[in-house]
C-alpha cells in the first residue's frame, strides 16, 4: 500500500530549487506545476500495486492488464492530490490569500503562498478545506466502487474475494477511496506544516493573538511528529511492523524521508516567519548596496571579466543602457561565453532583460523583497525607480541585517 504523503498549503522543500519541472497548464488561474522527482512516487506507487497489491487481488489478470491498472491508479491518486492542494488555493485567494502556484513533488504538494495568512480565521479555513476535500474524494471513490460491485461493504467473508471479482475500475476506486481517507487523516496531524498543524497555529493564533508563538508550538509539533516517523522508519528497517503503515526496509526508509522532510520543514517555516517579522517596516534603501558598480551594455566581454569581474566582489552587474536600466550580468552568464567570442560579443548579448527580472523600489518592504528572492531563488535584486537604478539589494545584505537585528528562534 503505497504511504500517504505531507500535502499542504505552502510546506516548502527544506532546500528549494529554482522554479522548474514540467507546467501541466492552469486551473481556475492557479498555476500547476509537475517537479521533476514526482516522477519518483508514480514509480514507487505503480511497483507497489503492480508488483504486489492488485497481483494478489487478481492472480488471473494479464501482466499488462496490472500495470496498466497499476499506472492509471498511481496518475489518480496524483491527481487527487492536486484536487487537495487545489481546494487550499481557491479558498486561500477567497480570503484574500494570493496563491498563483501549486508545485506536485516527490513529497506529495505544496499550495505556495504570496504572503501568509493576515487573520487566524483565514488560516483556519485555508487548512482544514484540503483534508475534507480528501475524505469527500475517498467517500465518493468508495460509494462509487461499491455501486459498481453492487456492493457497500466487504462483509465477515473472505474480502480477498470480494477483490477478486472487481474489474479495473472498481479494482482502481476501491483501492483510491481508502488511500484518500488515510491521506486525510495524516494531514489532520496537529504537526505543522500539515494541514492539521497549521489548524492548531490558528486555533493558538486565535486564543493568544500572536502568531509567532503559535506558530512555535505548531513548529515544535511538527518537528516532534517528524522525529516520531524517523524513528518508526528506522525500527521498521529491523523489522517492526506498524499498522496501517506496513514494515520493512522500502517503507522504513520512505518513512524516515517523510519524517525528516516535515521536521525541516516546520523549523524552516518557523525561521521564515520570524524573518519576515523582522524585515517587517524596514525599507529596501535601509539594506541595499548603493552606490553600486554598473557595466555599459555595449561593454565587451573580455572587458566585463577583466576590469569588473575581476576587480569586484559583486556577484551581478546592472547593466544601463544610458541612463536607463537595462538588465543584469552575472558571473554564470560570462562564463558560458566560448574564450574565442568574448572579445566580440557584449554585455547586452548575454545580460537577463529588465523585464525578465524581478525588481523592488528603494521604499519596498525589504520582508517583500525576501520572498521575491526566495520565490525566483536568486542572490541579488536590483533596486529601481521610474526606471532608473538607485541600488543592489543581496541576499547576503538581508542575512546580515537578519544576524544583528532578528529574532531569535525560541524553543518551543
Amino acid at each position: 500500500m503505497a504511504r500517504p504523503l505531507p500535502t499542504g498549503t505552502g510546506a516548502q522543500p527544506p532546500a528549494r530549487a529554482a522554479i522548474g519541472g514540467l507546467a501541466l497548464g492552469s486551473i481556475a488561474g492557479v498555476e500547476v506545476r509537475a517537479d521533476w522527482s514526482l516522477a519518483v512516487i508514480v514509480v514507487l506507487i505503480a511497483m507497489s500495486l503492480g508488483a504486489g497489491v492488485f497481483p494478489a487481488w487478481h492472480p488471473d489478470w494479464s501482466a499488462a492488464l496490472v500495470w496498466s491498472t497499476a499506472l492509471a491508479a498511481a496518475l489518480l491518486f496524483i491527481a487527487s492530490v492536486l484536487l487537495h492542494e487545489l481546494s487550499h488555493a481557491l479558498v486561500g485567494r477567497a480570503q484574500g490569500i494570493p496563491i498563483r502556484r501549486i508545485t506536485l513533488f516527490v513529497f506529495g504538494g505544496m499550495a505556495e503562498l504570496e504572503r501568509e495568512p493576515e487573520v487566524w480565521r483565514a488560516e483556519l479555513l485555508m487548512a482544514i478545506v484540503g483534508p475534507i476535500t480528501s475524505f469527500l474524494i475517498g467517500v465518493a471513490m468508495i460509494l462509487a466502487g461499491g455501486l459498481l460491485v453492487n456492493r457497500f461493504d466487504i462483509g465477515p467473508g473472505d474480502p480477498l474475494e470480494l477483490f477478486r471479482s472487481l474489474g479495473p475500475v472498481a479494482t482502481v476506486l476501491l483501492w483510491l477511496g481508502p488511500i484518500n481517507l488515510l491521506l486525510a487523516a495524516f494531514n489532520l496531524v496537529p504537526g505543522f506544516p500539515l494541514d492539521g498543524g497549521r489548524v492548531l497555529r490558528a486555533a493558538i493564533w486565535g486564543a493568544t493573538g500572536d502568531i509567532v508563538r503559535a506558530t512555535r508550538y505548531a513548529a515544535g509539533a511538527g518537528r516532534a511528529f517528524g522525529w516520531l516517523l524517523i524513528a518508526l522508519g528506522f525500527a521498521m528497517l529491523f523489522g517492526l511492523y506498524v499498522p496501517l503503515l506496513g514494515g520493512g526496509p522500502l517503507s522504513g526508509v520512505w518513512l524516515a524521508l517523510i519524517g525528516w522532510f516535515l521536521s525541516s520543514a516546520a523549523q524552516s517555516s518557523y525561521a521564515r516567519l520570524l524573518a519576515q517579522r523582522s524585515l517587517a517596516d524596514v525599507p529596501v534603501s535601509r539594506l541595499m548596496l548603493a552606490p553600486v558598480t554598473t557595466v555599459r551594455s555595449e561593454t565587451p566581454v573580455a572587458n566585463l571579466i577583466d576590469d569588473y569581474i575581476m576587480r569586484s566582489d559583486q556577484r551581478a552587474f546592472p547593466v544601463l543602457d544610458g541612463d536607463r536600466f537595462a538588465g543584469l550580468v552575472a558571473l554564470e552568464d560570462a562564463r558560458g561565453v566560448d574564450r574565442a567570442t568574448r572579445e566580440h560579443k557584449t554585455v547586452a548579448s548575454i545580460m537577463t532583460p529588465a523585464d525578465r527580472l524581478a525588481i523592488v523600489g528603494p521604499g519596498d518592504d525589504a520582508a517583500e523583497a525576501l520572498h521575491k528572492l526566495s520565490q525566483r531563488d536568486v542572490n541579488q535584486l536590483p533596486v529601481v525607480e521610474n526606471g532608473e537604478l538607485r541600488g543592489l539589494l543581496r541576499r547576503e545584505d538581508l542575512l546580515k541585517w537578519l544576524s544583528l537585528h532578528g529574532a531569535r528562534p525560541a524553543p518551543a
